[in-house]
């Protein structure tokens, strides 16, 4: 092989090796995600509680922190004055469980009784999540999920 064809393929070598570095740094540091959510609401009957069931994927490169929970119902002041991170400050939190690499499986469940399905208003509910990394970044999805109060 001739010095120039060996300095070529070398030069091939280095340009392709630093473009594989670049695709696995950008992999390895994708942002803050949500996916799958799903929300269940079972009205009370009888003597029976009811309840509220949601469920959401998050996955975060640095890992997840956390993640808060708030069911809202649409006609509430969150609908004209958009929800922010900072109403979700003593919002609940979700159980999370590890489901992949990067990924947490996480689950909120809250008993609703007869009262507080008495008080609730009726119709569309939606429900808003403020997952946090460990490394700061946050994402607010205000209508991850909805469900309907009858």
């Amino acid at each position: 092989m001739s010095r120039r064809t060996a300095l070529s393929v070398a030069a091939g070598l280095v340009v392709l090796g630093g473009a594989g570095a670049l695709t696995l740094a950008y992999a390895g540091d994708q942002p803050l995600k949500l996916a799958h959510s799903t929300a269940r609401y079972t009205a009370p009957a009888g003597d029976r509680d009811g309840s509220l069931a949601f469920d959401t994927d998050v996955t975060a490169s640095s890992g997840v922190k956390s993640v808060k929970v708030l069911a809202w119902p649409q006609d509430s002041s969150f609908a004209k004055d958009e929800l922010t991170a900072k109403d979700m400050a003593h919002a609940e939190s979700a159980v999370c469980k590890p489901s992949g690499k990067d990924t947490v499986s996480c689950t909120y469940r809250v008993k609703v009784t007869a009262s507080d399905a008495k008080s609730s208003p009726r119709g569309t509910w939606h429900v808003a999540v403020l997952a946090t990394a460990k490394d700061g970044t946050t994402t607010l999805d205000r209508e991850a999920a909805d469900f309907t109060v009858r």
